[in-house]
């Protein structure tokens, strides 16, 4: 029984604390300039863990209250760190579209191990083309030890209310990046109606072995450390560190 004891209190201190919440927020219908439909929206993780396979799942209902169609949609950032927030864009194409009036949104989603953030966006810009499409320019460099691999660029566009208008997920070329390189990357919304009214962006890089990570504050952070020192402590009498990372998320007024 004194086993199974120091053996729970040292796992618990390298488990992350995984209290608060999880929810959507800023979301809003519309129908593009093809004629699809859309839901779009923003998952917010108030979690102290990182979430992955996060998928958002779509009731559509017509005008008396009925079910039309349950929908997924997936998150455009794969891991999402503690006080991040990542895209989601439901798009449908089909004959159901015109009798759709509203829709009812849930989560699913897993715990997932944390990842370190070493990539950067620098040198970002919103401009337009000569037929008025919208696009967002920049660099992306990785100022980690190994390649990463897979970058993925994810910009979510506001409008003046707040609310998500667009969203979209480029890969750079190439989409790896060795230790200290970097790649531009070129993001096109040519929806012109949904971004006649952008007001900001945000841009969030990540890749197969990085993710982006919000500061940690202080409180949550010596929380953290007391319990891992304490399970050490406990179970081998030796002391380990955290070492927590800051990750900076570009936000661009338009």
């Amino acid at each position: 029984m004194k086993e199974l004891l120091v053996m729970v209190v040292f796992f618990a201190g390298i488990t992350p604390l995984a209290f608060g919440e999880v929810y959507i927020e800023n979301d809003r219908q519309y129908v593009g300039d093809d004629g699809s439909f859309h839901v779009v929206g923003e998952v917010k993780n108030d979690l102290q863990a990182p979430l992955s396979h996060l998928v958002v799942n779509v009731s559509l209902f017509d005008k008396a209250g009925n079910l039309i169609a349950t929908e997924e949609a997936k998150s455009f950032v794969n891991t999402v760190m503690p006080g991040m927030t990542s895209p989601f864009d439901l798009i449908i194409t089909n004959n159901n579209i015109d009798n759709i009036d509203t829709y009812k949104l849930d989560l699913d989603y897993r715990i997932s191990a944390p990842k370190s953030q070493v990539i950067d966006i620098i040198d970002s810009q919103m401009t337009r083309d000569n037929h008025d499409n919208l696009m967002i320019t920049g660099i992306v460099t990785n100022k980690g030890e190994i390649t990463a691999n897979t970058v993925a660029v994810v910009a979510t566009l506001y409008d003046n209310n707040g609310d998500v208008a667009a969203v979209a997920r480029v890969n750079p070329e190439p989409d790896y990046l060795r230790s200290d390189g970097d790649a531009f990357f070129l993001i096109s919304v040519p929806d012109k109606m949904q971004t006649s009214d952008v007001s900001k962006y945000v841009l969030v890089a990540e890749s197969e072995e990085y993710a982006a990570v919000p500061e940690f504050p202080i409180s949550i952070a010596m929380i953290l450390l007391a319990v891992t020192l304490l399970g050490c402590i406990i179970a081998t009498r030796c002391y380990s560190e955290i070492f927590i990372k800051d990750q900076s998320v570009a936000v661009c007024p338009a």
